[in-house]
């Protein structure tokens, strides 16, 4: 192996212990809160280093960002459901969303410290736009099936599906303690999170089911 090959992988794997331990300490502390110093310490690097990789703290925020919506994008991309009827392939992308979230919480705070902000920071990702067509795509080609073979109602669009599926699955995290607190449930809690992870599913097909395919009695 070449000096300058090795040099490229030390190089990646650098940048990506960065991005990890960055979004620990954004996701932790914020954007304002978060300091390059306590990245600098927690991955035994430099701070010059750390503006070598990315030039600065927003830069860093920026691909910080960019990664964790890539997280769910990448996952959502890994389902194949051409082979299941619509429901079933619903139902599947609806459980992925839930998973995903509760096994990636930084994501999920991340999002809420952003939209703090106003989505000052993501407006300056144009690549995220972009990032979100397949999920969308995804979509649009379950209900298509579903309503080919008149098995779902033709008046929802994609973006009302995914409105609600992110809305269900964001809460179990961004909520997880307000709302455990109340009604004394942990929402993570093994025993709850397989009932929790098939209500979004049954929430989404009976919404999206027609009435005359849906069970009676």
């Amino acid at each position: 192996m070449s000096e300058t090959h090795i040099r490229q992988r030390d190089a990646v794997r650098t940048r990506a212990e960065l991005l990890d331990v960055a979004t620990e300490v954004f996701a932790d502390s914020g954007y304002s809160g978060a300091r390059i110093d306590e990245i600098a310490r927690r991955t035994r690097t430099t701070k010059r280093m750390i503006y070598y990789y990315f030039g600065g703290k927003e830069q860093l925020y920026l691909a910080v960002l960019e990664k964790a919506y890539r997280g769910i994008r990448d996952k959502e991309q890994t389902l194949h459901v051409h082979d299941l009827d619509p429901a079933e392939s619903l139902r599947r992308l609806a459980e992925l969303t839930y998973d995903h979230h509760l096994e990636n919480t930084e994501f999920i705070r991340l999002v809420a410290i952003e939209n703090i902000h106003r989505g000052r920071f993501i407006r300056q990702i144009e690549s995220l736009r972009d990032l979100g067509k397949p999920a969308l795509g995804l979509l649009e080609d379950i209900l298509a099936r579903g309503r080919e073979d008149g098995s779902f109602r033709d008046d929802v669009d994609a973006v009302d599906v995914h409105l609600l599926i992110s809305a269900y699955c964001v809460f179990q995290v961004a909520n997880r303690y307000t709302f455990g607190h109340l009604f004394e449930l942990e929402l993570e809690a093994s025993e709850n999170r397989d009932r929790l992870r098939s209500v979004i599913g049954d929430v989404v097909v009976a919404w999206l089911t027609n009435p005359e395919d849906r069970p009676t009695g």
